[in-house]
């Protein structure tokens, strides 16, 4: 097994998921080789990834599941003998090597890295209330040649999770091996206030992706994401719901990832190992199709927009200049939706929105554009195209029943950014230097820590972008964090409540960051994951 840095040093270029190939693929907008063909766009369906089944239910659910090899996660787990974090649910996680169909003119089925062997992996519907347990197997082939590795870490983006269940980066497990991750679905600060009921701290839209050290982007690449949507008694995931806020929900709410590919003569991925600006593809997927339609009731429907990367920035906009209805940033809901006519979001992000197609006629056709100008890896122009490029083909089909789904005045409250917690205060600046990606100065060690936080403290956090043109989306692990200014101003609305915080060149913002109830090790990293591979990331410890 050939390490990232050993490729570099033998010279590779650029690596194929089946074998290596010779043409430097560069993935950006410029002179870089491209792919060796044209598809026709909007002629395959959009498809929807399964929802995730469980594999036991009741408080013996994980002494149920199947024990095949060897066991790579520590044998304890915090709080998880308490009685509201024991799982009721456990589910088995096949993540294997998979052959997947990105479009019906391709050359042929392109081999993936997937969860359950399939891109997008399934989706997960969990509920606040109800702890789970994920058993996620290692079936990666041992003797894989390309780019990825057969060696992961699942982070679920952004839960309030444990260390040990969190997908730190050195937290990897390889071939032959399982890995057990315990979500709690607990509401953050239980662990001081036993009775802590406030809805105002849950979150809805996350995602789960590989986070290997050294290698997410490529695994990410390869196929390894997914979503994990989480309901609460108002988010509840039932439109006829009076009780909750009555969302567009089931077969109206729709998640998309997008992610864009380069792929070579034989239909195959193609990474390139020496662009360390970021790597954008030519070729635009939607759930694992290339440039796909969704044919659409005369209704409202709920998007959740995830930009699983790995260096694309979005603006998304309709093609007839209707404005979309912003509902939510990241994994939480805004106090209330926001109309907004171009949504623009950064790597890791996911924007849920609301479009109502009961304006339109049956046999109409709206696109959903992309109108962010992005020339190369380092991050959005910050002009916007006119048209821009078409993503997905909305087809309008006849209204079949009445829509009972709502769009609320108001959602949810924000939580109050309580400063009196706050005990200190840091700086971390993004930057350059030697040809690596840095964060103060210094690149990622795992053996380093470079913050230790008390629990049940806040901390204030200034992030700045150290310049040099590029654009750096930032995640902390481990919560959401309140945005306190960005350049000095109060943020937008829709920037309030976060958990990846997107720096411009030059930008600066400040955010005040809780660390409740769990201890361990977690990270904060730029999620350009070419940045963080190389490396832009920190460690820090949560102490007692």
């Amino acid at each position: 097994m050939l390490t990232r840095r050993e490729l570099l040093k033998y010279g590779v270029t650029a690596a194929t998921l089946s074998g290596f190939s010779p043409r430097l693929a560069r993935g950006d907008d410029g002179d870089g080789a491209r792919t060796p063909f044209k598809l026709q766009p909007f002629l395959d369906p959009l498809p929807v990834p399964l929802v995730k089944s469980t594999f036991s239910t009741g408080p013996n659910c994980v002494g149920a599941l199947p024990v095949i090899g060897t066991q790579a996660s520590p044998g304890t787990h915090q709080y998880i003998e308490r009685p509201d974090c024991a799982p009721v649910c456990a589910y088995t996680l096949d993540v294997k090597e998979g052959s997947h169909l990105f479009h019906s003119q391709m050359p042929g089925l392109t081999k993936i890295f997937g969860y359950d062997g399939t891109f997008p992996g399934p989706t997960f519907h969990a509920q606040y209330g109800q702890p789970i347990l994920v058993r996620e197997f290692n079936n990666l082939p041992k003797d894989h040649v390309g780019f990825g590795i057969p060696s992961i870490s699942t982070h679920l983006h952004n839960g309030h999770t444990a260390s040990e269940s969190d997908g730190y980066p050195g937290n990897f497990h390889d071939n032959g091996t399982y890995w057990d991750n315990h979500y709690a679905n607990i509401l953050n600060g239980f662990s001081r206030d036993p009775e802590v009921t406030s809805s105002n701290d849950c979150m809805n839209t996350l995602w789960y992706h590989d986070h290997r050290q050294d290698f997410t982007a490529q695994n990410v690449y390869a196929g390894l994401a997914g979503f994990y949507l989480l309901f609460d008694s108002q988010d509840c995931g039932d439109e006829t719901n009076r009780n909750g806020f009555q969302l567009p929900s089931g077969a109206f709410d729709v998640p998309m990832v997008f992610a864009d590919k380069v792929f070579d003569a034989n239909g195959q991925a193609v990474f390139d190992f020496f662009n360390l600006d970021g790597i954008l593809g030519d070729m635009y997927t939607v759930n694992g199709t290339v440039q796909p339609y969704l044919e659409v009731q005369q209704r409202k429907y709920r998007f959740r927009l995830l930009d699983a990367g790995p260096s694309r920035f979005y603006a998304f906009a309709l093609s007839d200049g209707t404005p979309l209805i912003q509902i939510a940033n990241d994994g939480n809901l805004l106090a209330a939706p926001v109309i907004r006519p171009v949504v623009t979001i950064g790597v890791a992000e996911r924007h849920d929105v609301i479009i109502d197609f009961s304006k339109y006629q049956v046999g109409d056709k709206v696109y959903l554009m992309n109108r962010a100008e992005q020339t190369d890896g380092r991050g959005p122009t910050g002009n916007l195209l006119t048209p821009g490029v078409p993503l997905v083909e909305f087809r309008v089909r006849l209204l079949q029943a009445p829509d009972v789904s709502q769009i609320p005045s108001t959602l949810r409250p924000l939580p109050p950014a309580d400063l009196s917690q706050v005990v200190k205060t840091r700086s971390w600046e993004f930057n350059r230097g030697d040809g690596q990606w840095t964060v103060n100065g210094k690149v990622f060690n795992d053996n380093e820590i470079r913050a230790s936080v008390k629990c049940n403290t806040s901390e204030v956090w200034t992030l700045k972008n150290g310049g040099g043109g590029w654009s750096h989306p930032i995640h902390i692990h481990f919560e959401e964090f309140r945005m306190l200014s960005r350049n000095g101003r109060t943020p937008p609305v829709f920037e309030d409540r976060k958990d990846v915080a997107v720096l411009g060149p030059g930008e600066e913002v400040q955010v005040l960051f809780n660390f409740r109830d769990f201890l361990g090790r977690y990270v904060m990293h730029c999620h350009n994951v070419v940045h963080e591979d190389h490396a832009m990331m920190i460690r820090f410890d949560i102490v007692p």
